[in-house]
């Protein structure tokens, strides 16, 4: 007998004309390979906002965290339009405040400052996936120098 193993769904945004939406992206798949790869799955916001019904379905019925380049949130509105309101949402600019003097530079390469950016809005979305799993907070895997 198969045990299937409940998932959460995260739905970047897409931005490609701002560093917002490469760190999303980035930190995305951050967590997708490195940090809850068994834990997690992506949703493709532009094929589910073109209407494929495996993508909406899927957030219909497990929990989806949203992650958004920007205060505009494309994934969080489209995930609450097509299949509801989503687990949680983490907002790349948001976070960004907690580190003020530092701005996103690249859109296409990131610098090791800005991947270590994208590393700290990775663990962020890794928090929420355990939230959504229903774990008590785990510390980080790793710990920093």
């Amino acid at each position: 007998m198969a045990i299937f193993k409940e998932k959460v769904g995260v739905v970047s945004c897409s931005g490609e004309e701002i560093p917002e939406g490469t760190i999303s992206r980035i930190a995305t798949r951050l967590v997708l390979e490195k940090l809850r790869p068994d834990e997690t799955v992506t949703i493709c916001l532009p094929l589910f906002l073109a209407g494929e019904e495996g993508e909406r379905a899927f957030a219909k019925q497990f929990n989806t965290i949203t992650v958004d380049g920007c205060g505009k949130r494309c994934a969080e509105i489209g995930t609450m339009k097509y299949s509801g309101k989503p687990f949680a949402t983490v907002v790349v600019t948001e976070i960004l405040k907690k580190y003020p003097g530092f701005t996103l530079k690249s859109k296409n390469e990131l610098n090791a400052e800005e991947w270590k950016f994208a590393e700290k809005v990775a663990e962020e979305i890794a928090k929420k996936v355990d939230e959504a799993l229903g774990r008590q907070k785990i510390q980080a895997r790793r710990e920093e120098p």
